[in-house]
Order: C-alpha cells, then structure tokens, then sequence
C-alpha cells in the first residue's frame, strides 16, 4: 500500500509535501503523449520552414509577409514550449521553481505577440482593400518592421510588469512540491484580459466586417463591369482579385485564430481566481497552441508559394548561390 501511494507522488522522498500524479492507464498515457508530441513537432518544424522562406526569398519581403514571418516566429517558440508541457502533463514539474515561472512568462509575451500581429494583419488588410490607391505609401516594409519591433518589446514590458511579483518570488503560491503555478491579482487578471483579448479582438472584428463589406461591393462591380473593361482596366482587376485572395486567405486565418483562442480567454473569464497551472492543463490551452499549427497548413493549401519555397528548402537548392533571387510567385 505505501508503494501504490509513493509511485502516485511526484517525489516519494517527500511523503508529506509532494504533489500528487493524476491517474491514467498506460494507454491514455502513450496515446496523448504521441498526439501532442507529434503536434509539438509538426508546429516547430512547419512554422521554422514559413521563418526560412520570407526571410530567404527576397520575393516574399512584403509588408503582409513580414506580418506573416512575426507569426510563424511566435508559433514556432509556441511548438517549442509545447514540449515543456507534455513533459509536464502528468501534474509533475522537476525543473524548478525560476524555470516554471519563466516557462509561464514565455507563454504569456509569445500570447500578447500573437494577438497583436493578428491586429496587425487585420490593419494591412483594411488599408489594402478599403484604401488601395494609397496602401504602397501608407504600408511599408520598414514601416511593419518597426510597428512588428515594437509590440514584441511592448508584449516583454507588459508580461514583465504584471507578473514582476511572480518574477522576484518564483514558487510563491506553490501549495507542493512538484507544483507550478503563478496567481495574478484581480486588477492584473482584468486589465490582461482586457488588453489582451478584448479590445484586440474587438478591433480585428471591426476591421474584418468593414473589409467584408467593400469586399463585397468590390467583387460586384468587377462583376458587372467585367465584360466591358480595357486593357488598363483588366490590369487593375487582376490586382484588386489579388488583394481579395489575400484578403480572403488571411480572413480565414484570423477566424480560426479566434475559434482557437476564444475558449483559452473564455475560460478566463469564468475564472475568478486567476490561477494558471502547468499541472491542469486545460483543454482550450491546448486549443490555443494547436492554433500555431494549423496556420502553416492554411498557408499551405492558399499561398502557392510556401509549397515552392518548401520544395526548394528540402531539396537544399537554398544553398546555392543566388538562391535568395529564386522565383516563388
């Protein structure tokens, strides 16, 4: 009986302030470590292949690629951090109070990156439909470059802020040994949630309905003037078709973005006590980092040229000279 009761313990040696390992059949064991370490790896492995083709192919330096590249940046550290919670899924943590709360502190910047490169992604996409004649202008590369800089070094700021009392006492609200957790108070909790869910979301909603709605009218006037356009007219079509594509491509990612990270937010709502934990690992926690895999899939089947830039990265035909001049498009 004290053997059962120390193989249920995270360290057996402590009897009395050791936490306790949840119970699962060898089965359900084998069967979600595979699922989540297959998941973890295609994540890392698809979103460093996105990381290498805009930065290589000097093709793809377009202001909605380097959106895009600030993307696939967060899901791939995403995939990686993946790896410390399928380690950690049986409820135990070995690596140390300072690692937990850095661990968390990671999550929560690569989170608040995410959501603001999808309100990024959501502007350029606004300007391209709604204001065309001046989106060359007003979107430029080194324009995104820095807005991209600078909410990267906001997300570190704020994250840093808001949890600097876990930062300065890492283990503090532990209740075991073998625990991992981090509390936030309720003010913090509430401005989090509003700063990082909320007004973001609210924003990219907004935008995405007033460029449905001239996406729309655009699509009917195409329509009804296609018979009767010029030359130059045919030209400004075929750029106004390219620009819906993306418009439609990126929609499609924003919208499985929100699917994916609504429950995670939601959760936080109904929660009061604003407890994390990496031994709970809920379901819309996972929901939000398999996220991170599906966008390289949805770039997959909608950009044709991340298939040509995969098949030139895997072939190793990257390594020749002048290949960052090679044709994607």
């Amino acid at each position: 009986m004290e053997t059962l009761e120390e193989s249920e313990l995270c360290f057996p040696q402590l009897l009395n302030s050791s936490c306790r390992k949840p119970k699962r059949s060898l089965t359900e064991a084998v069967l979600l470590y595979s699922l989540l370490s297959f998941i973890s790896l295609l994540t890392v492995i698809l979103n460093l292949l996105v990381v290498i083709s805009i930065s290589h192919f000097k093709q793809l330096h377009t202001p909605t690629n380097f959106l895009l590249l600030s993307l696939a940046v967060s899901d791939f550290f995403v995939g990686l951090l993946m790896f410390f919670q399928i380690m950690h899924i049986d409820g135990c943590w070995f690596l140390g109070d300072f690692m937990c709360v850095i661990n968390i502190v990671l999550s929560f910047i690569i989170t608040s990156s995410s959501v603001g490169t999808m309100v990024l992604i959501s502007v350029d996409r606004y300007v391209a439909i709604c204001d065309p004649l001046h989106y060359s202008t007003k979107v430029t590369v080194r324009r995104v470059r820095i807005c991209v800089c600078l909410y990267w070094v906001y997300s570190v700021l704020y994250i840093s802020l808001i949890l600097k009392g876990n930062l300065k006492q890492p283990g503090s609200y532990n209740s075991c040994f073998g625990e991992c957790v981090i509390v936030l108070n309720y003010i913090a909790g509430v401005a989090d949630l509003i700063l990082t869910f909320i007004c973001p979301v609210t924003v990219i909603i907004t935008l995405y309905v007033r460029v449905f709605v001239v996406a729309v009218s655009q699509a009917r006037a195409m329509r009804s003037h296609i018979a009767a356009v010029t030359l130059q007219g045919s030209v400004k079509v075929t750029a106004n078709k390219s620009e819906l594509k993306a418009a439609r491509t990126l929609g499609v990612v924003v919208v499985v973005f929100l699917t994916c990270v609504g429950p995670y937010f939601c959760s936080s709502l109904v929660n009061q006590d604003s407890l994390f934990g990496i031994a709970t690992v809920a379901l819309g926690t996972w929901l939000f980092y398999f996220n991170s895999c599906l966008n390289p899939v949805i770039y997959a089947f909608c950009y044709p040229w991340f298939v040509k830039s995969i098949k030139l990265i895997i072939t190793f035909k990257i390594l020749q000279p002048d290949s960052c001049d090679a044709s994607v498009l």
